[in-house]
């Protein structure tokens, strides 16, 4: 496998590339977040190793970063921040795989073996209306240069609305696409999140690309 190991640790570095090399892989190594962005980029690695405290931009961010350009390389984070809430943040930047340090080295490449294995993974498309932007990989979105602080709802139903837009989207699709069965249909939950969307997508900017369609609910308007 052709790995790279982004590592600030030098005397660690060394040691996991060489024994990953005995292994039989090829092994780049990078030592800041952003040395490991563009290699990334520009090598089809198999898979990333990824330390959590770099200098710079950190392991997280770094994932977050690699997913929003739509790199789609296996990532297994290795740190010794093993708390849960470290890895629950690391798996939601968009690491496969979390392993705390120290680690067994067989377990290591145990764990390499079964992300190499996975099927390669298609980059979710960015979509697009006009100004707005959604990643729906990385759940970024952007009006503009502008990046959007939306909410998990709010994502929700603003990227219901690009992946039909054009289209009247009913109430009840939106609905649906947002919240589970323990909210009631004729509960106005919708039009209020809809108001908090236009308060963040539309009213900073002077636009209105959400319109509602009387009787039936909203519709994404492009330009």
């Amino acid at each position: 496998m052709r790995l790279l190991v982004v590592e600030d640790e030098a005397k660690l570095a060394a040691l996991m590339a060489r024994g990953l090399r005995e292994s039989g892989h090829a092994v780049d190594v990078a030592d800041t977040g952003e040395e490991a962005l563009w290699r990334a980029a520009s090598t089809g690695y198999d898979v990333v190793l990824l330390d959590v405290g770099l200098p710079g931009i950190d392991g997280f961010e770094t994932c977050r970063l690699l997913r929003a350009d739509g790199v789609t390389v296996p990532v297994l984070m290795l740190t010794a921040r093993g708390a849960v809430d470290d890895r629950i943040a690391g798996l939601d930047a968009g690491a496969d795989d979390y392993l705390a340090k120290p680690f067994d080295f067989g377990e290591l490449e145990a764990r390499l073996r079964a992300l190499a294995r996975r099927p390669p993974v298609a980059a979710a498309p960015v979509l697009t209306a006009g100004p707005l932007r959604l990643d729906p990989a990385a759940r970024r979105a952007w009006h503009g240069d502008a990046e959007l602080e939306l909410s998990p709802k709010e994502f929700m139903l603003l990227e219901t609305l690009l992946r039909r837009q054009g289209e009247a989207v009913d109430r009840l699709a939106l609905l649906e696409a947002a919240w589970d069965d323990a909210y009631d249909a004729r509960s106005n939950v919708v039009d209020v999140y809809v108001g908090y969307l236009r308060a963040k997508v539309d009213r900073p900017f002077g636009t209105a690309l959400i319109a509602t369609v009387r009787g039936v609910g909203y519709r994404l308007e492009a330009p």
